[in-house]
């Protein structure tokens, strides 16, 4: 069904954003069609959003300012966060991104937080919490004799309550865990997720201090503390912890760093309290019970005949926190106590995206340092613009009601309107809809291929290289499929120099690139900055530890790694094909020397039930002398295309198996492949028939004694789960820029 034509004149939208606003955005029926145009949408948003005007004016000119709202939005230079887009103006109304809970050290204030947790999932929140008070395992509990079960077993009730909420709304549910490094089950937790089947909607960070860092510098012991009376219960050695932390990163991108004794240094308000978490990205360090609003600027729109234009900038920075400011009054928070926090400090994060086009407008490489000296300026106008705007409203409204004793207080400042004001966040799916670069990392890639629903591949140009090709004369589709192949422009002659120069990719720049970046916009943001470094999948441990040591020492707050591959079980698409062997290369060449066994007559089986969405699946695997030897599955529900597929998914197992493929590289294939309609929870979850038949598997091998320590763990999304598409780590979080997938959201 086909959106209704507005009255309202439609922006102009690439086929990309139109899929994705309509998939994740636009108001729909129960049917799931479409009740609204993009336009609409946006009038929608500037409508409410201005509406809030007359809180502190009657005589306000609503019409009048909605119009400016919606003319910054259309015209992309300003997009405000997901939620905002999605709810303004509907009846949940819910629309902030970013949540801080606290965890007491009490069964009442832990399980008052999992209960908080579903009600921010379920209006479309991510969370982030602190650990760290929790006692250690084995702690006593005194009001039962008993011991404690630690931060970590706690962390799994969260996880298990996120897994069950995110399967309604337009947005998952996500989370951050933080425990300090001081906390006695630090090790625990530094290695909680390198079972990759565990923790799947927790992002994990370490919560690092001065005295650590100076420790791990002179290679010192440093004290364990009880959170309960602050007691030492233990020493360990600085370095060595800080080597796990950097291990465990390089194995799969977590833990994460956070610098917290940084995140208080800029605490604006810490009369009221003490920093302990951010959100699940780590760019918003929040207190217990606020929220941010978070909104970005599309750099790459104020470039104007090859300069930036500082005064239309200025204008768009004022009325964007104009904008932030009023939806803190329009939003309809899930729990009083975040009303009421959210209410007393006001934060706003005014961040970026599009840092990459406005390089390539400006003819800067994203890796030199005349791009880090102009991200330092750029950021500090955005931060000193956005601060006189806050100090204008608070002259107009009123100071944010935590002032008094607040940092700016302190200081004899003007009357300021919010805590504070400036964040770079990852942009995800807002960057898609602006087809704008994310954030302020470099280019993914120039070119990337495009899987359709049937089949066709169509090659994806990023437009201002496109554009650039065509009147320069060298475009042709051959091309641009030759640089979706090779990942970069660095080494195409086709491609004149000064071109290659400037379209610098993610796969062109080192790590320490990205740090370099990430702290010039550090040095002038209120909150912190998200960013991904990403390194190539030769990268050494060595190489991971020269990153979080430089991440300190250029005052970054936190800092997140990905090494290509360490996750995802797929190249992706824009690799080279000679630069790491493929799995399918792998099996053609144990095909080669595969030898098909014979069917005996009989063979002993087992059958176990496994429920899927689709109802109950029965698989059943039957084993000869030399082990296992074929699969079959029934359907309790008979027929349709569940039927067919199992029935063709239990042939091509038992192919592989009579070929001599081993089980686990099957398991490894089909386990944590997702459908529409998974069922269960936990550890019980079944993503769909595949993932059945893999845990099937499973089951049979751990209960008839087969070899476990070579199995596989879970797959990790190497590919959309969506579309099946190129999948960016950003900020912490995977997301998909062809369908706005996003893990953390």
């Amino acid at each position: 069904m086909s959106v209704q034509a507005s009255s309202v004149p439609l922006p102009s939208l690439t086929p990309n954003a139109i899929t994705v606003l309509e998939k994740r955005y636009l108001r729909r029926d129960e049917s799931g069609n479409p009740l609204e145009s993009p336009a609409d949408m946006f009038r929608r948003v500037a409508d409410t959003i201005a509406e809030a005007d007359k809180i502190f004016d009657e005589n306000s000119e609503v019409k009048k300012l909605s119009d400016r709202f919606y003319e910054m939005i259309t015209s992309f230079d300003f997009l405000p966060n997901s939620p905002t887009l999605m709810n303004a103006g509907r009846e949940l109304g819910q629309l902030s991104a970013c949540f801080v809970l606290p965890v007491g050290d009490s069964i009442e204030e832990i399980f008052d937080a999992v209960k908080y947790t579903a009600m921010i999932h379920k209006s479309g929140g991510g969370t982030g919490f602190s650990f760290s008070r929790l006692r250690p395992a084995n702690d006593l509990v005194k009001t039962t004799t008993g011991v404690s079960s630690g931060p970590i077993s706690f962390m799994r009730v969260f996880d298990a309550a996120t897994e069950t909420i995110k399967q309604g709304g337009t947005r998952r549910g996500a989370n951050m865990g933080i425990l300090r490094v001081d906390h006695p089950n630090i090790m625990d937790f530094i290695m909680c997720k390198a079972d990759q089947k565990l923790f799947n909607n927790f992002n994990i960070s370490v919560g690092l201090t001065e005295d650590f860092m100076q420790a791990v510098e002179r290679d010192e012991d440093f004290d364990l503390l009880n959170p309960r009376d602050k007691s030492k219960v233990g020493t360990l050695n600085a370095r060595k912890v800080f080597q796990r932390i950097v291990n465990q990163a390089w194995e799969n991108g977590e833990p994460g760093i956070i610098f917290l004794d940084r995140l208080n240094r800029d605490n604006p308000t810490p009369h009221i309290g003490e920093i302990e978490s951010t959100n699940p990205c780590g760019e918003q360090p929040l207190l217990p019970y606020e929220s941010c609003n978070l909104g970005s600027l599309n750099l790459g729109r104020f470039v104007k005949e090859g300069s930036i234009d500082w005064n239309r900038l200025k204008e768009v920075v004022h009325t964007s926190v104009h904008f932030l400011d009023n939806v803190i009054e329009a939003n309809k928070y899930p729990l009083k106590q975040i009303h009421d926090m959210t209410h007393a400090n006001r934060k706003i994060g005014l961040g970026v995206m599009g840092w990459a086009d406005m390089l390539i407008r400006l003819q800067i490489p994203y890796n030199s340092d005349e791009a880090v000296k102009l991200g330092k300026k750029l950021m500090q106008f955005i931060n000193d613009e956005g601060h006189i705007a806050s100090r204008e409203l608070g002259q107009k409204r009123g100071s944010f009601p935590n002032f008094t004793g607040s940092i700016y207080d302190k200081k004899g400042a003007l009357p300021q309107r919010n805590a504070t004001v400036t964040t770079i966040a990852p942009t995800g799916t807002i960057s898609m809809i602006a087809n704008a670069s994310s954030g302020v990392e470099p280019l993914f890639a120039v070119s990337y291929i495009k899987n359709v629903m049937d089949g066709t591949k169509l090659v994806e140009v990023n437009p201002i290289f496109e554009q650039l090709a065509k009147e320069r004369g060298f475009y042709s589709v051959e091309l641009m499929e030759k640089i979706a192949e090779h990942g970069t422009l660095h080494d195409i002659e086709e491609i004149p120099a000064d071109i290659r120069r400037v379209f610098v990719t993610a796969h062109d720049i080192t790590p320490e690139d990205h740090i370099q970046m990430q702290a010039a916009f550090q040095y002038h943001t209120d909150n912190a900055v998200s960013k991904t470094v990403n390194f190539p999948n030769s990268a050494t441990i060595e190489e991971v530890e020269k990153v979080y040591i430089l991440a300190y020492k250029t005052g970054c707050k936190g800092v997140t790694i990905y090494r290509d591959g360490s996750r995802d079980e797929q190249v992706l698409s824009t690799a080279k094909k000679d630069e790491k062997t493929t799995i399918a290369t792998i099996q053609l060449e144990e095909e080669k020397h595969a030898i098909k066994r014979e069917r005996p007559k009989a063979l002993k089986g087992w059958t176990y039930q496994m429920q899927t969405g689709c109802g109950p699946l029965y698989v059943t695997i039957n084993e000869d002398k030399n082990g296992l030897f074929e699969l079959f599955t029934t359907m309790g529900k008979a027929g349709g295309c569940a039927a067919s597929q199992s029935e063709a998914m239990g042939r091509m197992v038992s192919l592989a198996w009579r070929s001599g493929i081993q089980a686990r590289q099957v398991v490894k294939q089909l386990i944590g492949i997702s459908c529409h309609c998974p069922s269960g929870y936990g550890e019980s979850r079944i993503l769909s028939c595949a993932d059945a038949v893999a845990k099937a598997i499973q089951t049979h091998m751990l209960e008839n004694g087969y070899d476990m320590n070579a199995q596989t763990e879970n797959h990790e999304r190497g590919a959309c789960p969506e579309c099946g598409g190129i999948v960016e780590h950003e900020g912490g979080c995977m997301v998909c820029h062809i369908c706005g997938y996003s893990e953390c959201a």
